[in-house]
């Protein structure tokens, strides 16, 4: 299944993609959640329920007529990989890691799939990340490589947007990598049984149609499941959590002269069998006096 979170009419729903067209789950199924991380709490039933209304047809929109918004507009926890493509390890001039390099994205940051990344008033040094998203669907804890695959509700694709400058203030990424807009998710979450195998996805990153990252999952040091193996031995996933896997060769910061995003740049980042994230660059507005509160 191809689920979305969509706008219609001032609300934000749950729907199911099909074609090109949005079965709605709501109108579908008057009891079913709104709200995606709710939904995914569901697990199977969430799941029965989605196929019955697509299977019954009808409850369905175009696609044109609705907002596409982040798959998980809301979730609880955004976590990201660093240096986990060998070819983005060797453009740093980084070691290859012992264990997967786990950093907060901070939930703020979520952007729409068309939403604008901003390039901050604070720093021009903006670059791009091409990512495989991993949504958690259950609430999980000790979860071994072997089971992952079933706390996994789907895959997405994430632009792990980074401020280098900031990025390097500290060893912690946490700043540079939590600008507003700085995370845009999506377009969908594609169902593991949809997707295939998650390692085996070409990925590839073009800015302003150029192709600046060509990979294929199965570059991964660390894959989808030894991530989730890791993180569950501290911390409780939820559904809805979103992991970013690591990004391949190809970023702005390791060309010389770097080639940092500039507003009027369009990002399209596609990976395979879940389709393409494309957002443009905008210059963050001058704050308003409104918003000054120091």
């Amino acid at each position: 299944m191809r689920l979305a979170s969509f706008s219609f009419e001032d609300t934000v729903r749950v729907g199911v993609v099909v074609g090109d067209e949005i079965v709605d789950l709501y109108l579908a199924e008057p009891e079913a959640p709104t709200d995606m991380c709710d939904f995914l709490a569901l697990g199977e039933d969430g799941r029965v329920m989605a196929e019955m209304a697509v299977e019954r047809g009808g409850n369905r929109r175009p696609l044109s007529d609705v907002q596409l918004r982040a798959p998980v507009p809301n979730p609880k926890k955004f976590l990201a990989v660093g240096l986990n493509y060998g070819d983005h390890i060797a453009e740093t001039g980084a070691q290859t890691p012992r264990f997967p390099t786990i950093f907060t994205k901070q939930v703020s940051c979520v952007q729409h799939p068309s939403g604008s990344v901003q390039i901050p008033l604070a720093s021009k040094a903006v670059d791009y990340e091409g990512e495989l998203g991993i949504v958690i669907g259950e609430t999980c804890r000790h979860v071994s490589a072997d089971d992952a695959a079933s706390v996994i509700a789907g895959y997405t694709i994430v632009n792990d947007v980074s401020v280098r400058d900031f990025q390097r203030h500290t060893p912690q990424f946490t700043m540079g990598k939590s600008f507003d807009t700085h995370g845009p998710v999506g377009p969908l979450i594609v169902t593991g049984d949809e997707l295939g195998d998650p390692h085996a996805l070409d990925i590839q990153t073009h800015v302003n149609g150029d192709l600046r990252q060509n990979s294929n999952t199965k570059h991964l040091i660390f894959n989808c499941y030894d991530i989730v193996e890791y993180v569950t031995q501290a911390m409780t996933l939820e559904p809805g959590d979103i992991i970013a896997t690591g990004t391949p060769s190809g970023v702005a910061a390791a060309m010389t002269p770097p080639r940092w995003l500039v507003p009027g740049d369009t990002v399209s980042i596609s990976i395979s069998g879940i389709g393409t994230l494309e957002n443009s660059c905008v210059a963050e507005p001058q704050p308003s006096h409104d918003d000054d509160h120091h």
